[in-house]
């Protein structure tokens, strides 16, 4: 099958079709989301070498349980070992010999087909496109702020970042909090974020003013110290923020105004298939081409460009949609 193989080098390859081992589907990937951590392996992120990808929906291929055979379905990235005491704990996603599609140790999505354990897929809805279901695991993870904070709805949030994971950030807190500011560089990114009360402005506009809670998605390793100047005493930062470099760091604001920061990865699927279904945010707006899984390191170049929104892949072949 073809795949799209990191080794160093960006590269499509012939590779074999995975083997079903017991437990496991066989996904047939439909579509699937190029997203800035897969930017980031590419830059050194992580040390992962193999197949790419972890955004996806598709239709099972194989299964121990037949009725799962040719459900759409969309997939949690996160293999835990299931003996570890996190793992015992309910904190598989922090196992430590956790395998992660297309991130660590499991080969991604970026091929015609992928692998993992049944109990990590989620049926897609009938009433859910394809489309709509790619942005189902960058969804979670925006859904997964909620979970691990509970601003109240009149508190002043800000958002920084105006890319992918930034808007569906402030689209999901706008759903619960009146006040949402989405802070970032680029002018027609600030533009399709304009959705359900969400209020845009451009960083360096921003008024020094201070906010209850600060979502840092700005996908620089100096977020943290700019959300730092953002937050106001006692306030949370969630950081989203995953790179490749590393920059110097001055906590004392944080010690000093007693600023809590939380850090916040993957989220939950159910809550974000719902939210597609409840208040369906403009997704298609957020894609900017897609491209056939042949002319994936030209989409990986596309994706990379300044101002550039979701590329999407696709194994089967399409007309060229790309910009």
């Amino acid at each position: 099958m073809k795949a799209l193989v990191f080794d160093g080098h960006l590269r499509l390859a012939e590779v074999p079709r995975p083997r079903r081992r017991p437990g496991w589907a066989r996904v047939r990937v439909s579509l699937a989301g190029i997203c800035r951590t897969d930017l980031e392996i590419v830059a050194g992120y992580a040390g992962y070498h193999g197949i790419l990808g972890h955004e996806f929906v598709g239709v099972v291929d194989a299964a121990d349980d037949p009725r799962w055979t040719g459900r759409r379905v969309v997939g949690e990235i996160n293999v835990p070992c299931g003996r570890c005491r996190y793992c015992r704990s309910g904190l598989e996603r922090h196992c430590s010999r956790r395998r992660v599609l297309g991130i660590r140790g499991l080969a991604g999505c970026f091929a015609e087909y992928c692998l993992l354990p049944l109990s990590n897929l989620h049926p897609v809805p009938r009433d859910v496109t394809e489309l709509e279901a790619v942005f189902v695991e960058p969804l979670a993870a925006a859904c997964r702020i909620l979970q691990q904070v509970t601003p109240d709805p009149e508190s002043e949030c800000l958002v920084l970042g105006d890319g992918k994971l930034g808007i569906l950030s402030a689209w999901v807190l706008a759903r619960h909090c009146r006040r949402v500011t989405l802070a970032g560089h680029h002018a027609d990114k600030l533009r399709r974020a304009r959705w359900a009360g969400v209020r845009t402005v451009a960083t360096r506009d921003l008024a020094r003013r201070r906010y209850d809670l600060v979502v840092e998605a700005t996908g620089s390793p100096h977020g943290l110290q700019q959300a730092a100047r953002f937050c106001r005493p006692e306030g949370t930062i969630v950081l989203k923020t995953t790179c490749a470099s590393t920059a110097p760091l001055d906590t004392a604001p944080l010690v000093v105004d007693e600023i809590r920061v939380v850090g916040s990865r993957c989220g939950p699927f159910p809550a974000a298939l719902e939210f597609i279904r409840r208040h369906r945010p403009p997704l298609a707006r957020l894609v900017d081409a897609t491209y056939p899984l042949d002319r994936g390191v030209q989409a990986f170049r596309h994706a990379a460009r300044r101002g550039s929104l979701k590329v999407l892949l696709s194994p089967e072949r399409l007309p060229r949609t790309e910009s």
